[in-house]
């Protein structure tokens, strides 16, 4: 379980998201855990295009799913999004995509993001940023908006 703060974000199943099983389908996964994170640097002020015009990019590296239980069209999931670990040059964020209903937990997994510049070589995360990372939620959201 995650140390630090977590941001819950709420997604709900789209029809587009599933397969022919009718069940969200395993690389739809990642698009949700891209929702969380966005989210979790934006309450607290971290913009991508900001970033992106002083020319830091963050591309992700390695991503790691683990699948428990199916999601299914409409169910509302909620998506939990933390900091597991910065370095220098590195950023990992850990999931956790529960049902909303009865939270159960659905799909666990983690992203790893490097800092890179214009010229795609990794350069160290500024100081700045971390600090933005590690910090409190500026902007939280009620539950009920999330």
């Amino acid at each position: 379980m995650p140390s630090g703060e977590i941001t819950r974000y709420r997604v709900r199943v789209r029809f587009g998201d599933t397969d022919l099983m009718g069940i969200v389908h395993h690389a739809v996964y990642l698009s949700y855990f891209e929702a969380g994170r966005v989210e979790y640097l934006r309450r607290r002020g971290v913009e991508a295009d900001g970033w992106a015009a002083r020319g830091l990019h963050f591309p992700v590296v390695d991503a790691k799913l683990r699948y428990r239980k199916p999601a299914r069209f409409d169910q509302l999931l909620v998506v939990e999004t933390w900091v597991s670990r910065l370095t220098r040059v590195t950023l990992e964020f850990s999931y956790r995509v529960c049902r909303a209903s009865d939270a159960a937990l659905l799909v666990e997994g983690s992203t790893l993001l490097a800092c890179v510049g214009e010229a795609h070589r990794p350069v160290r995360l500024p100081s700045d940023l971390a600090e933005c990372i590690h910090g409190p939620e500026r902007s939280p959201r009620p539950e009920s908006e999330v």
